[in-house]
């Protein structure tokens, strides 16, 4: 049976861009006569407020979109977290930094050939070295950390992976595309990282839906699922909505909300035709 899911963050209100996500795994779902679940990715409680994650479920039933019940919340879940991540240190893969991003930056300035990711620079290793005496000195002293992974010794224990994205086919893992990523926090329990593979294993989510923007995520997904034990889903990256300028719709850049474009007129018809649903809910025809 297919299992999708919708899981957004409660720190704004959806746009047109959160309802293609939200339309295509319902749409996989129920034209497969499986199941879809919506997920609150509220582990960010500087930025969540209950007024959006309230937004939310107003806005998807609007759409008409309906969903099970219980919705999964992070923040109610924090030991499975840190039950996945005492697995992986046991593994030896996980390691505290205590590198400020100033001080990353300046590392990075000053090697000659650093590292690249999708989205950078990579993180240059610096504390992976240190001695567990120093390791412990600094925790006990109270300095701050991230509990990153060992992405290239992890990659060793898995051997080569793979992942089976649909239209595309079978896609080689690179696990130090996101280099030795954070997992967790002193004081918080989990990264998006963690806490959305975690998320999908215990949900026996099958088929994961979402933008082409998460698609370099998918490497250290597949890794941390191979390492921890669980399943793995199928994915489906879907093209991203664009303003007028070409750039992909983002909370922080102000995309209208789809609250915004009711209050506006328009129809959850309409919004769906603009997601690219104009025959939604047609059980034919290609999603």
């Amino acid at each position: 049976m297919i299992v999708t899911r919708f899981a957004p963050s409660p720190t704004g209100y959806l746009h047109l861009g959160h309802a293609v996500s939200a339309l295509t795994g319902w749409t996989v779902a129920k034209r497969a006569g499986g199941r879809f679940l919506l997920r609150i990715e509220d582990i960010d409680v500087q930025r969540c407020r209950p007024a959006f994650e309230a937004a939310i479920y107003e806005d998807l039933a609007w759409l008409g979109l309906d969903w099970e019940q219980p919705v999964r919340r992070q923040s109610e879940h924090m030991d499975d977290y840190r039950s996945a991540l005492r697995r992986l240190e046991a593994l030896g893969l996980i390691y505290p930094c205590f590198c400020s991003r100033k001080e990353i930056e300046a590392e990075i300035a000053a090697a000659a050939h650093a590292p690249h990711g999708p989205e950078g620079p990579l993180y240059p290793g610096t504390c992976r070295g240190l001695p567990p005496a120093a390791r412990s000195e600094r925790i006990d002293g109270g300095d701050a950390y991230a509990l990153r992974i060992d992405a290239a010794r992890a990659a060793t224990i898995t051997g080569p992976l793979t992942w089976q994205e649909q239209a595309l086919g079978q896609i080689e893992v690179n696990p130090l595309l996101l280099g030795d990523a954070v997992l967790a926090r002193k004081g918080v329990a989990t990264s998006y990282h963690l806490a959305v593979t975690v998320d999908d294993g215990i949900q026996g989510v099958t088929l994961v839906t979402r933008g082409q923007d998460l698609l370099h995520a998918t490497h250290l997904h597949r890794l941390l699922q191979a390492l921890l034990g669980l399943a793995e889903p199928a994915y489906r990256h879907h093209p991203l909505m664009k303003n007028e300028q070409g750039e992909r719709l983002s909370k922080r850049d102000g995309a209208l909300a789809l609250r915004q474009m009711r209050s506006d007129g328009f129809s959850a018809a309409e919004v769906r035709r603009r997601a690219g649903f104009p025959d939604w809910p047609s059980p034919d025809g290609p999603v």
